[in-house]
């Protein structure tokens, strides 16, 4: 590249954020001090040329859910993509939740339910031991789904929640999803979430996430379900626990960003709910810092095949 030339890359978006969130628009300026010219790109917009960047961010992406297949193949045509295509693959069906859990990482107990097996709900006469020994609620959700949406919160003790979690699991069967049960750990009503940031496999920063189920599927307007976000510090039981689930990872060192969220297990203990490599809010106005830190990671992703030019 040449003195005063900018490096381009694509940030990809959704059509529902085509000019990209309030968060990741934090990116712009340290980028630009960094000699990269970032644009946002709606990922399935036709008339794009991702050939034209040097490198292709996932951001917001949050419609793929719906049409993850097409998602798919358009992460397999990009060149340059970060995430890489085979993590992408690997992230956006949360049966990698099982693989981590043979790894040996504290991963939530889960039961799964795939088309056209029987529906067996905790509590009920075909019941999911598992999950209902642990906890009073359980949540039900699909394997493929972002923000919080068709996931729905039901109580064993609620006689009209049965008739309710099995329409929910219905529902989901019936569009070919695989069905994810799981307790409801009450400690995460006044604990909550705690989503822990890593790009280029460095810690950045944590947050709190308020509890946001209150009750069973109803639907959501949007993309997601609004959330409450504070700063967090988290303890060194739960810097352990995400380190060791990044260790597990197929591929981690090809990693730009990270997100791994835990809660408290039914001793207190962190596991992990999910782990986040496709998509996922990086909350960059959480911490003074963190967009210094992930503009960083991209500049020095892209130093090597540009020459070192980026500075």
């Amino acid at each position: 590249m040449g003195e005063g030339m900018m490096t381009r890359i694509a940030l990809a978006t959704c059509s529902e954020f085509a000019e990209l969130t309030d968060d990741d628009k934090f990116l712009y300026e340290p980028l630009r001090r960094r000699g990269i010219d970032a644009v946002p790109v709606v990922w399935d917009d036709p008339h794009s040329n991702w050939a034209a960047f040097d490198l292709v961010v996932i951001r917001s992406t949050w419609d793929y859910a719906k049409q993850r297949d097409e998602f798919l193949s358009w992460a397999k045509t990009v060149p340059n993509l970060l995430n890489p295509v085979e993590i992408i693959r690997w992230n956006t069906d949360k049966r990698y939740l099982r693989e981590l859990e043979s790894a040996g990482a504290p991963v939530v107990s889960t039961q799964w339910i795939e088309p056209g097996e029987p529906i067996r709900l905790p509590g009920g006469e075909l019941s999911g031991d598992d999950v209902a020994e642990i906890a009073p609620e359980y949540v039900i959700k699909p394997s493929v789904s972002a923000g919080s949406l068709d996931t729905g919160r039901y109580s064993i003790a609620d006689l009209s929640h049965e008739a309710l979690a099995r329409d929910h699991v219905t529902r989901l069967l019936d569009r070919g999803a695989t069905v994810m049960i799981q307790p409801y750990l009450s400690a995460v009503d006044a604990f909550g979430e705690t989503a822990m940031l890593y790009f280029r496999g460095e810690f950045s920063h944590a947050i709190r996430k308020g509890p946001m189920l209150d009750g069973p599927d109803r639907g959501v307007e949007g993309l997601f379900r609004s959330e409450r976000i504070t700063p967090r510090t988290p303890s060194d039981d739960e810097h352990k626990v995400a380190e060791q689930v990044l260790a597990t990872i197929p591929g981690a060192d090809e990693l730009l960003y990270a997100r791994v969220d835990l809660i408290p297990g039914a001793d207190g203990s962190p596991i992990l709910l999910e782990l986040e490599l496709t998509e996922p809010s990086l909350f960059l106005d959480q911490d003074g810092g963190a967009a210094e830190r992930f503009a960083e990671a991209i500049a020095d992703w892209l130093r090597p095949s540009l020459g070192g030019t980026t500075s």
